[in-house]
Formats: structure tokens, C-alpha cells, sequence
């Protein structure tokens, strides 16, 4: 679309000059750069509870945080944030509220599909994340 109307702009300008040519088609690079590296939506999140002064969730946030953004299970489900004092997002309506954190719950869709309490430490985290990923119809999930 885009591209469209550059070359009709190009076309329909017998005075347009180089500069402008030159102009639309940076526009039209930059805009197809940010629509390919910019994903549209995702069917799947995982939501982390959290709350301030959770040690558990401290933990977590220095062995999983800097790592999971990295990984095949974030391109599936990126993380969500939710601190449990803060009201609830009326998106997460349909999701059971939790008062234990930090507990982890998979949501595709707006439907819960499974939820973690607790954080034991991350080789039972990875695990337990992927048995969630395995229920999700139809992704190439790392674990199956």
C-alpha cells in the first residue's frame, strides 16, 4: 500500500525531484523493517502475579527474567506483568485472581490454560512451563 502510493506519487510528478523520490522510499523500507520485526498480536501470554516485597518473585526476576525474553517459549507466550495490588486489568476479566506469587498463568485467547504457584527455582519452572506450552493447540512449542 505503501509502495503504491510512492510510485504514484513519482509517477503523477513530472517536477518531483530526486530528494523526494529518494524520501519515499526510505518510508517505505522503514515501514516494512517495523511490520516485519514488530509481531502483530499473540494468541498466548503468560502472565507473571507478582507483588512488591515477594522474595520468590525477586528470585525469579534474577534467574528466569533476563533469560526468558530469549527464548522459544517467549515467542510463544511473552510475559505479562500483573502486580496483584494494582487493580485488575479488565482484559484478564475471565482470569481467576490469585493472592499467592508468584504464580504463573498461560492464557491463549483470553482463556486460562494452565497456571503455576510458586517458584521452586528453574529447572521445575522450565519444566512446568513446558508441560503448560504442550497444551496449546497447534504452536511449535520447544518441548514437543
Amino acid at each position: 500500500m505503501v509502495q503504491l502510493a510512492c510510485l504514484a506519487m513519482v509517477d503523477g510528478e513530472m517536477s518531483l525531484n530526486w530528494l523526494k523520490h529518494k524520501a519515499c522510499n526510505i518510508a517505505l523500507l522503514t515501514s516494512l523493517f517495523f511490520a516485519a520485526a514488530t509481531p502483530m498480536s499473540f494468541a498466548a501470554e503468560l502472565l507473571m502475579l507478582e507483588r512488591e516485597g515477594c522474595e520468590w518473585c525477586q528470585r525469579w526476576h534474577a534467574e528466569i527474567g533476563p533469560i526468558y525474553p530469549k527464548t522459544e517459549e517467549a515467542r510463544i507466550a511473552p510475559l505479562t506483568l500483573v502486580d496483584i495490588d494494582d487493580p485488575w486489568p479488565e482484559r484478564l476479566a475471565g482470569i481467576r485472581r490469585e493472592v499467592f506469587t508468584p504464580t504463573f498463568v498461560l492464557v491463549e485467547d483470553g482463556v486460562e490454560v494452565g497456571r503455576i504457584r510458586g517458584y521452586t527455582g528453574d529447572e521445575f519452572f522450565w519444566f512446568l512451563i513446558g508441560e503448560m506450552i504442550d497444551k496449546l493447540p497447534q504452536t511449535d512449542n520447544p518441548s514437543g
